[in-house]
């Protein structure tokens, strides 16, 4: 018998039994003997949740430890459920409490609290023009506190739903400062007894800034404000080579360490900076181009081996795509608050996990403890992680205003492990600390009064 007929034959039989089973489930059916079904009843875990709206939408501003602190507070209908998110835009914090109050809560109120994609793209371009980091910061309060609802609606840190942890803590790195190389390098050596294993190096400020005592030119003219700083951009390009080796003899191979450039120098100077510490191992150069000089990447990428960390003044996540993809840079340096929130950030770092380009949110000091956390859940869940800075201290008043403040511990960073992102706020506490204009600028110029960007 050939195959298909033997197949044929086998298929005809198991038919058969079928239908008689079903014949003789149906007779006995008929004549009672079944027992009832019992109904399925959906377990109390799968059931959806009601729906809920958005009730109220209110910037709180405050200024604990000096910087200008501004959050995000959505209430919602159901009783005692609200969400908490980092808005701060230090250097202009009186706009953007007029952006959220003024326009986000408007048109936010009534809304469903579940919908935090919808609710980003539509307030994204409801002003039609959009990118700027007012605009992106109030869209950023906005986005974090409706996480922080969806966690607490969960009963789940804000990192489970994004995919839960991949790590048990987060790295964090230090920043050592001081006006001498070897005042730098004993402020690693004290980081390093914390337990830190990534410490950033500066001499001076930004840029050497404060390390050279001489009064620039600009200076005695009389040119620009009495508060402008000023820059030797010779003097800061030869000092890092030796900062770098001035550490590296006193605290060893261990420590990982990076520095920053904050887009101060010329691209071609940066070449040739980073070709003289490529022999001291940098973790990552930071910021080595203006957003002005971004055509330079490809010669910069393949004119040295230094890792490099890059983004912390872009705007849009648009601007991630084409540096990822020819592998310019190494680390991604978003300023969650700037680009709009943790559902933008996650894009562009599963976005980096494809090309191998890590994390490293920017955490400077002007952060919300808020932030901080929203920084610390995105880094416990992203496979691709790299680093985090800041987050491992805050002071007295800043923990009693905000409660819940992420922790440290021998290098690593823990998150509250409470729904949501786990930290909440004493409004009262808040009020205490007033907000004020006197936000550090960004006036930097050289010798003859030129302003160096950023």
């Amino acid at each position: 018998m050939r195959k298909e007929e033997t197949k044929f034959t086998s298929d005809r039989r198991n038919f058969m039994k079928t239908a008689a089973m079903g014949s003789a489930a149906g007779f006995l059916g008929l004549n009672g003997i079944h027992a009832n079904p019992v109904p399925y009843e959906t377990p109390g875990y799968a059931k959806a949740m009601a729906p809920i709206k958005i009730k109220s939408v209110k910037a709180i501003a405050t200024a604990p430890s000096g910087s200008n602190l501004i959050v995000v507070k959505v209430e919602t209908t159901e009783p005692g459920l609200y969400g908490l998110g980092c808005a701060t835009f230090t250097q202009r914090a009186f706009t953007v409490v007029t952006a959220i109050e003024k326009y986000m809560s408007e048109f936010c109120v009534g809304r469903d609290v579940d919908n935090i994609e919808d609710m980003w793209q539509s307030f994204y371009v409801s002003s039609y023009w959009r990118n700027g980091p007012v605009l992106n910061n109030a869209l950023c309060g906005l986005d974090q506190a409706l996480w922080d609802i969806k966690g607490k609606r969960a009963n789940m840190p804000v990192y489970q739903l994004l995919g839960g942890k991949s790590r048990f803590a987060v790295a964090a790195y230090a920043h050592a400062g001081g006006k001498t190389y070897d005042e730098v390098a004993a402020n690693v050596k004290q980081f390093m007894d914390r337990g830190f294993k990534y410490v950033r190096i500066q001499l001076g400020g930004y840029g050497g800034i404060g390390a050279v005592p001489a009064t620039p030119d600009f200076k005695t003219a009389g040119f620009g404000g009495e508060k402008d700083l000023f820059m030797d951009e010779h003097d800061y390009i030869t000092g890092v080579p030796k900062l770098f080796e001035t550490v590296r003899k006193a605290c060893g191979e261990e420590v990982e360490l990076c520095h920053d450039i904050h887009e101060r120098s010329q691209p071609i100077d940066v070449i040739n900076m980073c070709k003289r510490v490529e022999e001291y191992r940098p973790f990552f150069i930071e910021d080595p181009l203006s957003p002005e000089n971004t055509h330079w990447w490809k010669q910069l990428r393949e004119s040295t081996t230094v890792p490099f960390a890059m983004g912390e003044l872009f705007n849009n996540v648009n601007e991630f795509v084409e540096p990822m993809v020819n592998h310019y840079f190494d680390y991604i340096r978003i300023h969650i608050s700037q680009i709009g929130g943790i559902t933008p950030a996650m894009k562009v770092a599963r976005l980096g996990e494809w090309f191998n380009v890590k994390t490293a949110w920017h955490g400077p000091g002007d952060v919300s403890p808020v932030g901080h956390a929203a920084n610390l859940h995105i880094d416990l869940a992203v496979w691709n992680f790299g680093i985090q800075e800041g987050g491992y201290f805050f002071s007295e008043k800043e923990q009693t205003v905000f409660p819940g403040c992420p922790t440290y511990k021998d290098g690593y960073l823990y998150v509250n492990e409470a729904p949501g992102l786990g930290v909440d706020i004493n409004e009262k506490e808040a009020a205490k600390y007033p907000i004020n204009n006197n936000a550090p600028g960004w006036t930097v110029r050289k010798r003859d009064g030129t302003i160096i960007r950023p």
